[in-house]
């Protein structure tokens, strides 16, 4: 019985499980899109609409100026520290 369980299980992990987690920036833009999406979803005049998408642009900038910009920094760190050991 334990057998069938983990046979049943076992595809379910290995599929529903993501392969890698996304990077902290694209999370962060990921999250800025969804929430335009819920304040257009309940938007009712073009104001709110205009209103939405600067929302959304505000939040974008700072995703890139916090979250995306430690990335990138990370990232060149990670490749000053290869082409050091070379």
């Amino acid at each position: 019985m334990n057998f069938r369980l983990a046979f049943a299980l076992f595809p379910i992990m290995l599929f529903g499980a993501p392969v890698f987690a996304q990077s902290p920036c694209v999370d962060c833009l990921k999250e800025a899109q969804v929430q335009l999406k819920q304040c257009l979803g309940n938007a009712i005049s073009q104001e709110d609409k205009k209103s939405c998408a600067e929302r959304q642009q505000d939040k974008s900038k700072t995703c890139e100026s916090s979250a995306c910009e430690m990335e990138r920094a990370q990232g060149h760190n990670k490749t000053d520290a290869l082409t050091q050991k070379k």
